[in-house]
């Protein structure tokens, strides 16, 4: 799964990334991805002793983010769609210039997630104004839920230190949405009608998750997540790096997809 996220964030031409997980998962994630080099990335490692809330990312990673605008994906969801390279760096830019970003995404079930309600607002159609953001609402003011990936601008932990912890107990993201959105900060992208987005967390959307990953891949001939694809297209790595990455996976569907792209057989 975590390459996923990881191509997500690559994809929006970020290169130093820090990975956050459980005391038990985060050894085996960095014995898995190790420093990044082989993607084109700088990957640092971070614990959340306990599952108290996303927006405490922030603050366990202040002295990662810096002064900089930052991105959060979660590691359970999946991002697919022609022309979401162009959104991710829409929403980096407006990070860039002092603005937050979420993205909005139609649902069935509203009550089961932080939910947005918004007006259009943007003629170019890049953004829509945010009305407003409700963590699992009762009666949900509109369909689109708010999906795992956040865009930030620098200052973006002293923001989620000032988070108050919710009746659940937890440090809601949707709480540091609002303060954003009381600030006039926070933008809002939707994902429509040629993208999918997939919450992978539990056992019964993984299995419905990897059945469309196989389809897409069967059928478009496609991978859907590959971070060496998409750092070599970047110029992040050369082709001496690509034909390592090629020789690791062999014959394996992987290793056949990185050397047509090697070949020059492939474009991003």
């Amino acid at each position: 799964m975590i390459f996923y996220p990881l191509s997500t964030l690559m994809l929006a031409r970020i290169q130093e990334i820090l990975i956050i997980s459980t005391p038990e998962d985060t050894p085996r994630i960095e014995q898995l991805l190790g420093d990044g080099s082989k993607f084109g990335v700088e990957l640092s490692y971070a614990v959340q002793e306990k599952p108290e809330g996303l927006a405490q990312a922030f603050t366990i990673g202040r002295d990662f983010i810096g002064d900089d605008a930052c991105a959060m994906v979660l590691g359970d969801n999946i991002f697919y769609g022609n022309g979401l390279n162009h959104k991710l760096r829409d929403a980096r830019e407006d990070a860039e210039a002092g603005k937050a970003t979420i993205f909005g995404y139609y649902v069935e079930d509203p009550k089961r997630f932080g939910i947005m309600e918004f007006e259009k607002n943007d003629e170019s159609g890049r953004s829509v104004k945010v009305l407003s953001v409700e963590e699992k609402p009762k009666q949900p003011k509109s369909n689109y839920a708010i999906v795992g990936l956040y865009f930030y601008p620098k200052g973006v932990s002293d923001m989620a230190a000032a988070v108050k912890p919710s009746a659940r107990g937890e440090l809601e993201i949707t709480t540091l949405n609002d303060m954003y959105l009381q600030e006039e900060r926070l933008n809002a992208q939707l994902l429509g009608r040629g993208y999918t987005w997939m919450d992978a967390g539990t056992f019964d959307s993984l299995q419905k998750a990897t059945d469309f990953v196989s389809m897409i891949e069967q059928y478009q001939g496609m991978t859907i997540s590959s971070p060496e694809e998409i750092a070599y297209h970047m110029g992040w790595i050369d082709d001496e790096m690509l034909a390592k990455s090629v020789k690791r996976y062999g014959k394996s569907p992987y290793g056949e997809r990185l050397k047509a792209v090697l070949e020059g057989k492939v474009v991003l």
